[in-house]
């Protein structure tokens, strides 16, 4: 995209910040976010920053391409109270396309969930029976449903897309979400700073862990192809908590042994495996994820080895 007017929701959070960030390069980016998990500090300068809810009227949606990210994006935020949740994650989605369809939008790029898919080891391929669990699934197959009926009845371009498991790092724009942050910004964060990383049950999960970068360039490319309909964005790629903490205690030159708890989330929806098969998006835009495991979490760790480095050249 060159020249266009965009509209980012969340997009002062951590995926949308760095979505922003990229399009304002070449093009005209506003952010609503109602900083919840987001912060304006996430954003470089010159990008048009609104602190609304996507409930709300009148929002800035007089744009060429809306990326809609803005969820409340965990299983406890739904479980606490499903009603915001549903409104957040279904009337919010239904509330800003309605408005940039009516301001002339004819394309919208969104985020769904992986989750939807269950717990498998064996890639999920986008045309695979789906079931919901939880509240955040339903919220967002719901979202996945309301995607269809605008592309239908309204002949408007809408690409779903179903996030893995987006991870940069508190180096990046992860760092305000705290306790939502990825399980590898976490367990980074907690082994450099000498503290052991917490692993529900036996740490053998595995994720389909994805380079936030590599979401960024699948979401442009979603939006540049006017695709419509489902796709994953993952790598194919599965990793489980206990390799992770291994390859980390390695990069960051440590011994720190995890600690394992009690999973918290009932293992009736707990997810405990997950992989993509992202041939679908792949055949529509020739989208490949660039970064691999190894070098992202260099990236992941370099704020902590840099530092180090730098510490130990003045001494």
């Amino acid at each position: 995209m060159d020249e266009t007017r965009i509209l980012v929701t969340g997009g002062a959070g951590f995926i949308g910040s760095n979505l922003a960030n990229h399009l304002a390069a070449a093009n005209d980016v506003i952010v609503i976010d109602d900083e919840y998990l987001g912060t304006p500090a996430n954003l470089d300068e010159g990008i048009e920053f609104h602190s609304r809810s996507v409930l709300e009227d009148d929002l800035p949606t007089d744009v060429d391409v809306v990326f809609h990210l803005a969820a409340l994006s965990s299983y406890a935020m739904h479980e606490d109270d499903p009603t915001t949740g549903a409104r957040v994650n279904v009337e919010g989605f239904v509330n800003v396309v309605e408005q940039a369809r009516q301001d002339g939008c004819e394309t919208v790029v969104y985020a769904s969930t992986s989750s939807i898919y269950g717990s498998r080891t064996e890639p999920s391929p986008v045309d695979m029976p789906v079931a919901v669990n939880t509240g955040y699934e339903a919220s967002k197959l719901a979202r996945e449903r309301y995607g269809e009926y605008f592309a239908n009845h309204y002949e408007m371009s809408v690409a779903g897309m179903r996030f893995f498991s987006v991870y940069q790092g508190y180096g990046g724009a992860e760092e305000h979400k705290g306790e939502y942050a990825n399980v590898i910004a976490q367990f980074a964060d907690d082994i450099a700073t000498g503290d052991q990383p917490v692993l529900y049950g036996d740490g053998t999960q595995t994720r389909d862990f994805t380079h936030v970068s590599d979401i960024v360039r699948g979401l442009e490319l979603a939006a540049d192809h006017e695709l419509t309909g489902i796709y994953n964005l993952g790598t194919g790629d599965a990793y489980s908590f206990n390799t992770v903490v291994d390859m980390l205690t390695d990069e960051l030159g440590t011994d720190i042994e995890p600690e394992y708890v009690a999973n918290p989330i009932p293992d009736s929806v707990y997810v405990h495996d997950t992989c993509a098969d992202a041939s679908t998006m792949r055949e529509a835009t020739g989208w490949e994820p660039a970064i691999d495991f190894e070098e992202g979490l260099r990236r992941v760790c370099a704020q902590y080895t840099d530092a180090d480095a730098a510490a130990s050249s003045h001494q």
